[in-house]
């Protein structure tokens, strides 16, 4: 499995990117897959996911209302739409495909098996 992950960029204070994430190799329908960030001297977060073929998706705290996780069975793509982007936001962010991730584990980087090369965010004041 390998993901590709696009989309990063710099960005004022308040507007908006699309990151996409292509995964190749296999579909990811049966898989969890997930947005993560890591900010410069911070620990990698989770941001949002979405677990296997269920419609249901899931975010952080800090993102949630702004960011809008989604997938594409038939291009076996999974957008972020950032919306309202803020300075904190800057970070680089990482798609992660779960083959096993069971629901209680989504938000964890260790239940993740594959991961993309990671795309950089910047947001400007």
């Amino acid at each position: 499995v390998q993901l590709q992950a696009s989309g990063g960029g710099l960005v004022q204070t308040g507007g908006s990117l699309r990151l996409s994430c292509a995964v190749s190799g296999r579909s990811f329908r049966n898989y969890a897959v997930s947005w993560f960030r890591q900010a410069p001297g911070k620990e990698r977060e989770f941001v949002a996911g979405t677990f296997r073929s269920s419609t249901n998706t899931y975010y952080a705290d800090s993102v949630k209302g702004r960011f809008t996780i989604s997938r594409d069975s038939a291009k076996n793509t999974v957008y972020l739409q950032m919306n309202s982007l803020k300075s904190e936001d800057t970070a680089v962010y990482y798609c992660a495909v779960g083959v096993s991730t069971i629901l209680s584990s989504v938000r964890q980087e260790s239940s993740y098996n594959y991961w993309g090369q990671g795309t950089l965010v910047t947001v400007s004041s």
